[in-house]
């Protein structure tokens, strides 16, 4: 099996089978919309402290948007806010590559199937739009926790 063709998979199985989709209880609620094809996301992000207790959305679009919000769901929940970006920004920097990056599939898992996605410009903003809801649902969030004195 080739390689594109694995991924072209994990892209169609997350696609068809959704992790975290169904808007829950969240601490903070942001939607984001794609203007260039329409795709839209409403997310919610809940922390239980500086742990990413759950991420939910509700979304409508193409299978990249799709699937790349049920692997951010797989990615981020469980961890702390700090590894989660961490997460993130590996995930970034992959689509920001235009193809000439690998990405690290330790830290990128699943995600690491999207690195065929960011040769197409148009699909990036795809791949992008539930990253980049959680984002800012997690500042959000963030700046509502009350602050910590040392």
């Amino acid at each position: 099996m080739k390689l594109d063709s694995m991924y072209q998979d994990i892209i169609l199985d997350h696609y068809r089978n959704p992790h975290g989709k169904g808007l829950r209880d969240g601490d903070v609620e942001v939607h984001h919309v794609n203007p260039t094809c329409g795709d839209e996301i409403t997310l919610r992000v809940r922390l239980d402290g500086s742990v990413v207790a759950d991420v939910s959305y509700d979304s409508q679009g193409c299978s990249i948007s799709q699937a790349s919000a049920s692997v951010l769901n797989d990615l981020v929940v469980g961890k702390t806010v700090g590894d989660a970006q961490v997460v993130q920004e590996a995930f970034l920097a992959l689509m920001q590559s235009k193809g000439t990056a690998e990405g690290d599939e330790e830290v990128l898992e699943d995600a690491i199937a999207f690195a065929g996605v960011s040769k197409f410009p148009a699909r990036v903003k795809c791949a992008l739009l539930s990253w980049m809801a959680w984002k800012d649902a997690t500042a959000k969030a963030l700046a509502q926790q009350p602050a910590i004195n040392d």
